[in-house]
């Protein structure tokens, strides 16, 4: 008797490697499956309702509805149905209002902000322990792309992780071409977002790199771009954690607590410049990025700019003024002490 079709089993496998460690810890919970009723999501339903129980856990899906499209509400309700018909319960589908406008972080970075919050409500309802998403080589390939295009750093080029938080990713491995296959296996239908085709200027930059862009560096420079780049991610994601460890080690020996333990995570930052200015540029500019945030600089709003101007303050001082970041923090160098302040202190 011959065993499940190769995508089958793969998938199998990294879904049992992802669901293990939860089953031994919490026997009997429950955990949810992010589905969009695209493939990879159901693909991921369909594993994870045949290895959870193997394992004494529960599985349950929850759909997000981000009302973008005409009809989001049917797709939704469809994959919902899928996920039920697969066994997965509970099922639940969640409505979302996705922000618009200057400050949202983009149509497509304000929807995720929209899905990643409701998933993480449907998570404290329910207790669930995790909560499975479908992305795959080809969504970590796309993001590894983006990146580079954007000119951004190791940290945003080493791609998704396959766990943060209660977030797993357990698809990583899998080509969205085996996510298909596994779905034809289980005998389901998927739906197609007609946004992924990337026609036109209009199109979300992803579903156009996934189009268009891919595709041609396949043509230009043979198969196997996705791999590479997959790999290119993993490798850079190792060199990032070592340099952010070092980082949090530093920053915590360059911190000035001048009034006492317990203060609040937005309040002053104060750094002992001596310790950090001689540090190698990587390893400085994660520390003053880290010491950003503290003070409440937003992620998304604090950039690579900021950080080097912040960072003059250090390897260029001429008794310059204050510096005015993101969120209205503020970083000035005063008596060997380098203080990011943040709004009505």
């Amino acid at each position: 008797m011959s065993g499940p079709p190769r995508a089958v089993a793969l998938a199998r496998l990294h879904v049992r490697a992802a669901l293990a460690p939860l089953a031994a810890e919490h026997p009997g919970a429950l955990v949810l499956v992010a589905c969009s009723g695209g493939a990879d999501s159901l693909a991921l339903a369909a594993t994870t309702a045949f290895v959870a129980p193997r394992l004494g856990l529960r599985a349950g899906a929850v759909v997000v509805d981000h009302r973008l499209q005409d009809g989001s509400d049917q797709v939704a309700a469809d994959a919902a149905a899928r996920c039920r018909a697969l066994g997965l319960d509970p099922v639940e589908v969640r409505t979302v209002q996705v922000a618009r406008g200057p400050g949202s972080g983009g149509p497509e970075g304000a929807a995720r902000d929209a899905r990643y919050a409701a998933l993480s409500d449907a998570a404290d309802q329910s207790g669930a322990v995790a909560v499975l998403l479908g992305h795959t080589a080809d969504d970590q390939a796309e993001s590894v792309l983006l990146g580079l295009a954007r000119g951004s750093g190791a940290r945003s080029l080493s791609g998704m992780r396959g766990q943060v938080g209660r977030l797993r990713r357990p698809l990583l491995a899998l080509r969205r071409t085996e996510t298909e296959e596994v779905c034809r296996a289980a005998g389901v239908d998927w739906w197609t977002d007609p946004t992924n085709a990337g026609d036109g200027p209009d199109a979300p930059l992803r579903s156009r790199v996934r189009a268009a862009v891919l595709p041609l560096l396949d043509d230009v420079l043979g198969p196997g771009v996705v791999d590479a780049l997959v790999r290119t991610a993993d490798q850079l994601h190792d060199d990032d954690a070592a340099l952010s460890t070092l980082a949090r080690e530093l920053l915590s020996a360059a911190l000035v607590d001048e009034d006492g333990p317990g203060r609040a995570p937005r309040d002053v930052v104060i750094l002992d410049v001596a310790v950090i200015e001689a540090a190698l540029p990587a390893l400085r500019t994660r520390v003053l990025r880290l010491a950003a945030l503290a003070a409440g600089c937003p992620a998304g709003a604090l950039g690579r700019e900021h950080v080097l101007s912040v960072d003059g303050l250090l390897t260029r001082w001429r008794g310059q003024g204050p510096l005015h970041l993101p969120g209205g923090v503020t970083a000035t160098r005063v008596c060997g002490r380098l203080v990011l302040e943040p709004p009505h202190h």
